[in-house]
Parts: structure tokens; sequence; C-alpha cells
């Protein structure tokens, strides 16, 4: 008897009980829905760990003055970077791609007759952009002509642009910024919010040396801290390595003495968390797996009633010629087919509650943006899985069934 023959056959005979059955298949399929249902939101949450360190932008490299400890508070020490790091860095790390210094700044931001503080006012290099692989939508970046002119220019995100301008065109607008006036060559991409809900696109970028000079009125070359983009994320780490080297070189700080910089790699950062979030799916669904286990014993309680149930059938197979093999071959398969079904219903039924969690996610926390991930592998693994606890499950009694005698089987009432 074929394969094909042994799964009709055991349709037939799973049919002819279909409550029971049914009440079979419900354990494996809580069990591979919640195994699903766990993977899915797990790789829902590294991807939005992904999506949000690719908004930051490509292998970026954040360099910072140190932190120091005074009176028991730890601070941020005095502006230790210049611009000339940034030259320097761009010029001398091989590894490196581009460079932009930054200088942040706070304020209200006028536009016609609209005021508004935004979330971010920063001044920034002409490779901000390539940094943080964020384009203009419209318009113009400030070209490394306008940094070093100290140009009264701005390049405004699409929230702030909508908050100042809302029935008209903001290109060629001008804002002021404390009182300085500021001609708006360009509107950025819209990027949404990020891991803790901020609006990235309340923003307003100049050149740094404006910000400066005109709203801090400072005449040194400091800088607030520099965003570095490596050359690809292979060479993230050896990029790091680069700019600590140079720094040191730079700042004439001797081996032994801590440096007054601090260099920190998004890369590290986004790897860590995504092998936390790995870790607690593969923790939730090996919890959720332990229904599985439930799903698998009813599956042997039903098989062993119905070898019981089936006593007399078996002898009269025997009798006809049916080999012990073929026996166990016959009860092994509908043990399968059983854990297959409720697979098969599992992990139609995970998808949907995964939809729904992912819809919830959203509903509740509109700027989390929890993308829904489908992943076939974890499909195929899961119908493995519900059918390989059918043939571990289904192995005893279909053995049992087997080694039936005969004689005692025909004469079993």
């Amino acid at each position: 008897m074929n394969l094909y023959d042994l799964i009709l056959i055991s349709l037939r005979t799973l049919s002819k009980n279909k409550l029971r059955s049914g009440l079979t298949i419900l354990g494996v399929v809580i069990g591979i829905a919640a195994v699903t249902t766990m993977v899915s939101i797990g790789q829902g949450a590294s991807e939005l760990v992904r999506l949000q360190f690719q908004n930051l932008g490509s292998n970026v490299i954040v360099v910072l003055p140190a932190m120091q400890q005074q009176s028991g508070v730890r601070q941020v020490a005095a502006m230790t970077l210049t611009e000339g790091d940034a030259f320097a860095i761009a010029d001398e790390c091989p590894s490196v791609l581009a460079v932009s210094p930054l200088i942040p700044t706070f304020g209200q931001v006028i536009g016609g007759n609209i005021n508004w503080k935004p979330n971010d006012m920063i001044g920034v290099g002409a490779d901000y952009p390539l940094v943080r692989t964020w384009a203009t939508a419209r318009g113009d970046f400030f070209s490394e002509k306008d940094v070093a002119a100290g140009a009264r220019v701005c390049v405004l995100g699409s929230t702030l642009a909508n908050h100042l301008f809302p029935d008209q065109d903001p290109l060629e607008q001008t804002v002021r910024v404390k009182n300085i006036p500021f001609r708006v060559i360009g509107i950025l991409v819209p990027k949404g919010a990020n891991l803790v809900g901020q609006d990235q696109d309340d923003i307003i970028l100049m050149p740094y040396t404006t910000v400066r000079k005109r709203l801090q009125g400072s005449a040194f070359k400091n800088v607030g801290f520099l965003l570095v983009s490596a050359r690809s994320e292979e060479l993230s780490a050896q990029a790091e390595k680069e700019i600590r080297s140079l720094l040191m070189q730079r700042h004439r700080i001797l081996p032994g003495e801590a440096p007054d910089f601090e260099v920190r790699n998004t890369a590290e950062v986004a790897n860590i968390l995504n092998i936390i979030t790995g870790t607690l799916t593969a923790m939730l669904s090996a919890i959720a797996a332990i229904s599985l286990v439930v799903g698998g014993v009813g599956i042997m309680n039903i098989m062993l009633v119905s070898v019981t149930e089936r006593t007399r059938e078996i002898g009269i197979r025997m009798a006809l010629g049916a080999r012990p093999r073929d026996i166990l071959r016959q009860f092994l398969v509908e043990a399968v087919v059983l854990s297959s079904i409720g697979g098969v219903f599992g992990i139609l039924l995970g998808y949907v509650a995964s939809y729904g969690i992912n819809a919830l996610i959203n509903y509740a926390l509109p700027s989390s943006k929890w993308p829904f991930v489908v992943s076939l592998p974890a499909a195929i693994v899961a119908l493995v899985f519900a059918a390989s606890v059918g043939i571990f499950f289904g192995y005893y009694p279909a053995r049992r069934a087997s080694k039936l005698d005969p004689i005692e089987a025909l004469r079993y009432e």
C-alpha cells in the first residue's frame, strides 16, 4: 500500500469521529499558533530595529566629548572636538565615507506669522545627507561653499515646513531664528518617528558655521560632536579604530591617559538589540512550544484509544497478509496526518493573531509603525515540527498495534 492510499485511509478513519479528532488537533493548533505568533512578533521587532537604525544613517559612528565626574554627577566635559578633527577623519581614515560636524542649538523658528519650536535645531556640514542617508524631497541641501561662507540658508523637515507654511510653498521662503533670517532652500524626505516616538521631521538644519558664528556668537572652531559614516557595515569596526587612533594623536593623549572623546558605533548597538530581540523571541517561542507537548500527549492518547477500539480490525488485516510494519506505518501516518492538519490550521491562526496584535500595537502607538512580518521559513519549520510531533508521539501507539498477536486480536471483543 502506497503513501497516498495510507493518507486517504487515515483521513477516512479520522472523519468517523470528527469531534474526537477535532479536539485532538486543537492542542496542536494552539501550540503551532502560539509559536508562529511569537516568531512573527519577534521578527517584526527585529525589522523595526533595523529600519530605525537605517533611518539614523548608513553605518553611523558618533564621536562625542568625553563624560566627566563633577560633584558626583556624570556630565559632558568641555567641547573638545573641532571642525579640524572632522576634516582629518575624512582625509586620513580610509574606512570612512563621510563626516559631518554637528552643533545643536535651540529656540523658536518664525515663518510668516507662525511661531514654532522644533524638536531639533542643528548646525551640520554639507555631507550630513550622505551620513544620515537623508535626501531632500524638494530643493537642495546647502553646499561646502555655503558652509565655508556661513551662509544664512536652511533645510526644513516636512513636519516643520507644514507647520510654518501650511498654505504655501516653503521653498525660497524666509524663516527667522533668533531674529536672524534664513532662506529655505530644501525640504527633507519624511522619516517619521524614531524608536522613542519622537518626530524626526520636526527639524531645521543650518550650516554649522552659521550656527556657531551667528546664533551662538562663538569665534572658536569647536563643534558639539561628529557624525561619521563608514564605507560599509563590515568596515564599521575598522573605521572606529582608525578614528580613535587619529584623535588620540591629534589631541595628544598619551598611552594610559583617558581620552577627552568617546566613539560610539551604532552598528554595534543595532547588533546588540538584534541579539536581545532574537533571544526574547527564542525564549517566548520555547515557552509557547510547551503547548505542543500537550498536543502531542493528546495525539498519543487518542491513538492508544484507537488501537484498542480497532484491535479486531488489526487482527483481520494481519490475517489477510498485512505485516507488522504495514500496521506500524498505517497508525504512524494517522498520527502524522492529525498533527499536520493541526499544523496547517495553527499556522493560519498564528498569522491572523500576529496581524491582530500588530494592528493593536500600531493603533495604541501610531508612531511606532511596527512592521508585520510573515516568515515563510518559520511556517515551513512549524509544519515540519508539527509532523515531527505526530511521529514522536504516534510511534508508541503504532508500534503497540504492530506487535499485537493476530489470533488474540481476532478474539478481542
